[in-house]
């Protein structure tokens, strides 16, 4: 396997994902080890991956393998035009052979009346939208009352439209999150981590989570909590200017302690809404009604925090 010539620094990829949203191409690997977990609620449904080339995307191409063996009722993706090409539609219904291939007039993009159309007609939508436009994109989906599976940063979560959305259990983290995950990139980028055999680009991004309004089994797991807040309270101090205490490990969660307590956002990666309640964040981020000021302890700064407390004994 050749390697890369011209090492790229995450910082550049990610500046890079901004500006060209089109162009980061999610590998096969990566859609089918998260989609496995919803095999079967795909079932008689209409999916649609509206920020998709088909000739490149591997969310289209893993529906159109697999789609009898997940039931689908229909496929529909939508090719995004940057340079002035045609833009198109392609439908897969059942029992049809071939998709059917829709001319669309505007360029494609997720916001235009051609794409909404096609949004209200679907059941879910499955894609790796554009980061940048990431509180727009999941807007939309939210004001349709779509089901949803798509990609985005992990720091997403202290946006507050989207904590908003967590916190009231309306959208909440994948099977996998807070990755660091590799994309296959367009020839024409100068910057990479790595080349493959055949001369393919590959840059790393971290922090990539999948985000859903769709049940898995991760989400109803429990933490097993072993720590003891009685006997050791100097370990979890309280906040200057919150009425909560500071536990700096998602591990550290003491088991007898049922007040509030301030934990990393990599929480939401084990939150379960059935075994604690997210009461607010303390972020530099204004959620509305949710957010009670950034962290400080004994006067020094600490990163930010989701504020939860245990729903019930353990």
């Amino acid at each position: 396997m050749a390697t890369a010539a011209s090492p790229s620094g995450n910082n550049s990829l990610q500046a890079a994902r901004a500006a060209k949203n089109d162009e980061f191409y999610t590998q096969m690997n990566d859609v089918s080890n998260e989609l496995r977990h919803y095999r079967a609620f795909f079932k008689g449904k209409v999916v649609y991956c509206n920020c998709d080339d088909p000739e490149w995307s591997s969310f289209y191409k893993y529906f159109q393998l697999n789609f009898e063996l997940l039931g689908l009722a229909k496929l529909i993706t939508t090719h995004f035009s940057l340079e002035g090409k045609p833009a198109y539609a392609l439908e897969l219904t059942a029992g049809d052979a071939e998709p059917l291939i829709r001319k669309i007039e505007g360029n494609g993009d997720f916001r235009s009346e051609e794409s909404v159309a096609l949004l209200k007609e679907a059941d879910v939508v499955v894609t790796n939208p554009p980061f940048s436009l990431f509180r727009e994109y999941v807007a939309q989906l939210i004001d349709h009352g779509k089901s949803f599976l798509i990609m985005g940063n992990n720091n997403a979560i202290t946006y507050k439209e989207i904590f908003k959305l967590i916190k009231e259990n309306k959208m909440w983290l994948g099977f996998h999150a807070n990755k660091t995950m590799e994309f296959q990139l367009s020839p024409s980028y100068t910057k990479w981590d790595r080349v493959d055999e055949l001369g393919r680009k590959f840059g790393k991004v971290p922090a990539i989570s999948w985000f859903t309004n769709i049940p898995h089994s991760k989400r109803n797991e429990e933490i097993i909590l072993f720590r003891q807040y009685k006997g050791n309270e100097t370990a979890y101090p309280k906040y200057d200017n919150y009425e909560a205490i500071e536990v700096s490990r998602v591990a550290d969660i003491p088991a007898d302690f049922h007040g509030a307590m301030g934990v990393p956002i990599t929480f939401l990666d084990k939150y379960n809404p059935a075994q604690f309640e997210i009461l607010g964040a303390m972020t530099t981020t204004k959620v509305e009604g949710y957010n009670f000021g950034y962290p400080y302890v004994e006067g020094k700064k600490v990163y930010a925090r989701v504020i939860i407390k245990k729903r019930r004994e353990e």
